[in-house]
Parts: C-alpha cells; sequence; structure tokens
C-alpha cells in the first residue's frame, strides 16, 4: 500500500469487494445512493462501483456529507498506519492531531510545533486528506463522544466537554449530522451491560471508579504478543508499571490529569481499561496506549518485505506480526534509555526505579486494582536532581543531567510531533549520546519504523548464529534491503534469544 492510495480507484474496489479488512484506516467508501461512507471490510453487499467515492479519512467523508455507517462503524477502524511511518509535515501533524494538540493548543498551536504557517499546514492537509486540521480534530471528537455515549453513563452535557466540544449544542448537532442519530438514541442503540460486569474490552470493571470504562483497541491482524508485552513487563519500573493478572498496566500523566491504563491480548483486539482523574483526556489516553502497543502498524507490509530475506523468512514464518514496543511518554524513555547504558535489564529498573522513589510525582487517587503508586518524574522535577545521589558511573551522570537540562530549556524536543531526522542529531550532540542510545530512543519513544541498532551486543549475537554480518557496518550493509522497516528486523532478531523481553508473561 502506498501515500494516496485512495486515487486508486480500481485497487479500492477490488479491497471493498473482497472485505478485506487489512485496507481498514487506509481509505474509506461513500455511497453516493445512500449517502453513508464505511471501512472496506464493511460486511454489507458492495455497492456498484460507480455508486463508490473513495476518501483518504473519515473527516473527508464528514466534510462531504457522507454520515458513519452504523454496521461497520468506520470512525473504530484502525488508524491509518501513513502516520506512524512517514516522517513528513502531514504525518507528524495527524499524530499531533491524534494527541490532542488542535483541541489544547488549536491550529496555531499546531502550526507552532511543526514550524509552519497555519496557512501551510492546512494546505497541505486539505490537499493530501481532503479536510483541514479542524475538521480532522472534529471527526476525532465525534469518536471519542460515541465511544462515551455508548460505554459509561456519564450525563451528556458532561460527555460533550469530556469529548472537547466547546457547547454541548455543538456536540448535539456534530453527534447527529456525523452518525445521524441523536445522542440519546446512540445510548439506546448500544448494548447493555448489567452493573459491575466486564466491559467491553472483556476486563473487569472495578467498582467505585466512575471515571474508568473499558474499550477495545482493534489493530491489523497478524499480531504476536509476545515481545510486544514481555518488553514491557520485563523493562516495568516499580510503581509506574506492572504485570498483573494478564495484563500489562502503568500510569499516564495526561494534559488535565493523571491515569491507569491496563491493556492485555486478545486474538482480535487489545482490551483496555482506563482510569482517568478528567474525562477530558480519554482521547489523548487511547491515543498513547496505541503508540506504545504500534497498534496502527500494517504488518502484512512489515512481514513482506522481511520475509524476502530468507535468512529472516523463518522468523516472520514463524512469529508473524511483531510490534515495535514503544511509550506513552517521550521524553521517559529518554531518561531510561541513559539509565539502560551498558547494563543489565534488571539493573536498568532498578536505576530507574529508585529516580521514580526519589523524584517520582505520587498519584493523588489510589490505584483501584495494584501496586502503581507514582508518574514517572518529569524533566522538571528531575532539573535539581543531584548527580551525587545517583548510583551511576560519573560520566553517565553527566549524560543524564545533560539530557534533561536540554529537555527542559527546550532545545531538545521529544514528542509525537518530532523531526526525526532532527531530533537524532541533536541526541547524537549531546555528551554521552552514541549511535545505539540515539536509535533506540528513535525506535521506541520517536515512532521511526526504520530505526536500526547495529552494535547492540544482542543483534549481533543473533546475526551471528543466524549466519549475518555480525559487524556493525556490514550488518548495516546487509540490512538495507530490510528498509524502511528495520525497527521490526530488529525485534524479530531480538526473538531468537530466550531474554525474558520476548516471553509473554504468565
Amino acid at each position: 500500500m502506498q501515500k494516496g492510495m485512495h486515487t486508486d480507484t480500481e485497487r479500492c474496489v477490488r479491497a471493498v469487494r473482497s472485505k478485506d479488512a487489512r485496507f481498514d484506516g487506509w481509505f474509506f467508501t461513500a455511497v453516493l445512493t445512500t449517502g453513508i461512507y464505511c471501512r472496506p471490510s464493511c460486511p454489507v453487499v458492495p455497492p456498484k462501483p460507480g455508486n463508490m467515492v473513495f476518501h483518504p479519512s473519515a473527516a473527508a467523508c464528514q466534510q462531504a456529507g457522507f454520515r458513519a455507517c452504523k454496521r461497520c462503524r468506520p470512525d473504530t477502524s484502525p488508524g491509518s498506519p501513513e502516520w506512524n511511518q512517514r516522517a513528513d509535515a502531514v504525518a507528524r501533524a495527524m499524530r499531533l492531531i491524534a494527541d490532542g494538540t488542535v483541541d489544547r493548543e488549536g491550529v496555531p498551536g499546531l502550526a507552532a510545533r511543526l514550524g509552519y504557517s497555519t496557512r501551510q499546514v492546512e494546505r497541505q492537509l486539505l490537499a493530501e486528506l481532503g479536510a483541514g486540521p479542524l475538521a480532522l480534530a472534529r471527526a476525532q471528537r465525534a469518536q471519542t463522544a460515541r465511544l462515551l455515549i455508548e460505554t459509561t453513563a456519564l450525563p451528556m452535557t458532561e460527555i460533550a466537554f469530556a469529548a472537547g466540544f466547546s457547547s454541548v449544542r455543538t456536540f448535539n448537532d456534530t453527534v447527529r449530522e456525523v452518525f445521524a442519530l441523536a445522542p440519546s438514541a446512540l445510548r439506546a442503540r448500544a448494548p447493555q451491560r448489567p452493573p459491575g460486569s466486564a466491559g467491553a474490552s472483556g476486563v473487569p470493571a472495578p467498582t467505585g471508579t466512575p471515571a474508568s470504562l473499558s474499550l477495545r483497541l482493534p489493530f491489523r491482524t497478524p499480531l504476536t504478543p509476545d515481545n510486544l508485552f514481555g518488553h514491557l513487563a520485563a523493562t516495568a519500573v516499580p510503581g509506574v508499571e506492572e504485570w498483573r493478572d494478564g495484563a500489562y498496566r502503568r500510569t499516564l500523566r495526561l494534559p488535565h490529569g493523571h491515569g491507569f491504563a491496563a491493556l492485555a491480548p486478545r486474538p482480535d483486539h487489545i482490551a483496555c481499561r482506563l482510569t482517568l482523574t478528567d474525562p477530558r483526556d480519554l482521547t489523548v489516553a487511547i491515543s498513547r496506549c496505541r503508540r506504545l502497543l504500534d497498534l496502527d502498524a500494517d504488518p502484512v507490509a512489515v512481514d513482506d518485505r522481511l520475509r524476502a530475506d530468507p535468512v529472516l523468512a523463518p522468523l516472520v514464518a514463524k512469529a508473524p506480526g511483531r510490534r515495535v514496543p514503544r511509550t506513552v511518554d517521550e521524553a521517559e524513555f529518554a531518561v531510561r534509555a541513559v539509565l539502560g547504558q551498558q547494563v543489565s535489564t534488571a539493573a536498568a529498573r532498578t536505576h530507574a526505579a529508585r529516580l521514580v522513589a526519589a523524584y517520582g510525582e505520587p498519584v493523588n487517587d489510589p490505584d483501584p486494582d495494584g501496586g502503581l503508586t507514582h508518574l514517572f518524574p518529569s524533566p522538571e522535577a528531575l532539573a535539581d536532581l543531584d548527580p551525587g545521589t545517583l548510583a551511576l558511573p560519573r560520566a553517565r551522570r553527566a549524560t543524564l543531567t545533560t539530557l534533561v537540562r536540554a529537555l527542559v530549556d527546550g532545545d531538545l524536543r521529544l514528542g509525537v510531533g518530532s523531526d526525526w531526522p532532527e531530533a537524532r542529531a541533536k541526541l547524537l550532540a549531546l555528551p554521552g549520546f552514541g549511535p545505539w542510545t540515539a536509535d533506540v530512543i528513535a525506535q521506541r519513544a520517536l515512532g521511526d519504523p526504520d530505526a536500526f541498532l547495529p552494535t547492540d551486543l544482542g543483534i549481533r549475537r543473533a546475526a551471528r548464529e543466524l549466519g549475518l554480518p555480525s559487524t556493525p557496518a556490514a550488518l548495516t550493509a546487509r540490512a538495507a534491503a530490510w528498509r524502511p522497516w528495520r525497527a521490526y528486523a530488529v525485534q524479530y532478531l531480538w526473538a531468537t534469544d530466550s531474554h525474558p523481553i520476548n516471553v509473554l508473561p504468565a
């Protein structure tokens, strides 16, 4: 699949006729005779080709006057993989919109983060997506509103403001326009569950937590959860993260408060329970959980490229659909990457746990389900740390304090809208930052799908055992055939080891 697939009418028609779920999120089908839009895998009988037009986004369909299909619920399909695999301004803008930037800072704030004028941003998004930033953010608000309407008992007024609408009237008008139903009718159509039963995600609902809700996070199949959840569980920092009752759980620092997330793998979705101190953070929390688990990836495209290498082909066949475990907080991961330089996984956890105990922010409300007690310390909280209190070599203390200072001063910006090459160059300019540290941050924090780790000891060991070149230069040359998916190749290579990061916890 490629950029601008919605312009390839013949290919889109074939995808709709075959009801291929792989294409969900890549484009949307608007039906001229019914006035509705669908995902490609919609279970209804496909319309005649002459009655179909294709759009690159749900927002573009809504802009053109089409309503969301009640059968296939196209607004809940996985996000387009394009926004996580591209590094251009449009992709960065889409990642920022998903993280709620337009709702919090408006279009001027989005443009400032991208380094463009508002007119340039609007023009680029309109040209590629058929909708500007306000329309894209509006479509996202509509999706959040429906989720809250169907899965919570919150009053409609609270839902309106939690979803990001400026008024109840705008909320009512948008829901009617997008879904052809009033908010009360949407709630009446939703499946009813008895109080205290499992939520939509299958995660048991805790009692006494009105700000909690369960949902399903969709993804494109296949998905191998072993290394994804194994990595997160094996590196979990006590108080901030844990593996409990078959779910990875962690605290979240969010724009309006904090939250707890519980994520558990299921055959066709990720079961997600979110407990938030402020429901306005729902959209951002969902976006960050999806990003953490790399759920908008296109595993078929990744695996097709990697299995073309005869050495990687057996690894892909054994466990297709590996994802890259990422992060919910880019600055947090950068700090943890420095703490993990040249030490074992267990030692890195110990260093991080000490940092959390000394500088982490205690959560105000108790964890309803487990032992989560702190938010990982922000760069601002670490700005005044005494390097002498860290049980680290002197050089690594200097690396950590320099990183923190760069983050606090704004000289280094790590976030969903980061320019990958620029951020990597700035990381490498910091003392104590070599290619391994910069690339592991690029891979897991910034989301660069092509970030490669040829100097990693685990990668070099796997390369030797598989008969690949084991020196960094030679391995990098061989890995050119894996581009632009070298970060995924790293996961397959790491998985040849019996390390706990590769094992789904019991």
